[in-house]
């Protein structure tokens, strides 16, 4: 090594240096290409997950919109559905009232007695006799009763289904 002078030693590892070098940057470009073509495709996959969670925010905000009107629907029914069932077991009662009244009214007409109906009707001493026996009065005002609260009935059901 001695017969070659510095200078070209010196020389040839520069150049050797900068040939690692240009290989170097020869792969660092490629690198950097690959970098910006993946850039781009992951600008495109945000934007379009932008969009969807834009999509989803809105989606969301209709359901909560649903959400409160389906409850306040529900709310109003079932308040209505309480109501009509107190409604009905206030009529049930009534009704049970009236039944009983009838069966009242059947049994005490089905005993014998000495006079007909239309007789009592007309005699004045009918309404002088013992509860036990009914008189033609107590069975048109338990008859024009059931009819008035028939009527009632008739009013409210027409009401609820208007």
């Amino acid at each position: 090594m001695s017969n070659l002078p510095i200078g070209i030693v010196i020389e040839s590892l520069v150049a050797g240096l900068l040939f690692v070098t240009i290989g170097y940057c020869w792969t660092l470009n490629r690198r950097l290409k690959r970098l910006r073509a993946d850039e781009e495709s992951l600008r495109a996959t945000i934007s379009e997950l932008i969009t969807a969670s834009e999509i989803a925010e809105r989606a969301i905000v209709g359901l909560k919109t649903t959400a409160g009107e389906t409850d306040k629907t529900l709310g109003n029914r079932l308040s209505q559905a309480e109501r009509l069932s107190r409604q009905l077991a206030e009529q049930i009662e009534a009704g049970g009232i009236v039944l009983e009244r009838i069966s009242q009214i059947a049994s005490a007409a089905k005993k014998p007695s000495t006079e007909s109906l239309p007789e009592m009707e007309e005699t004045p001493a009918a309404s002088a006799r013992p509860s036990a026996t009914v008189s033609v009065r107590d069975l048109r005002e338990a008859a024009s009763e059931a009819a008035a609260r028939l009527e009632q009935f008739r009013k409210r059901h027409g009401e609820q289904a208007a």
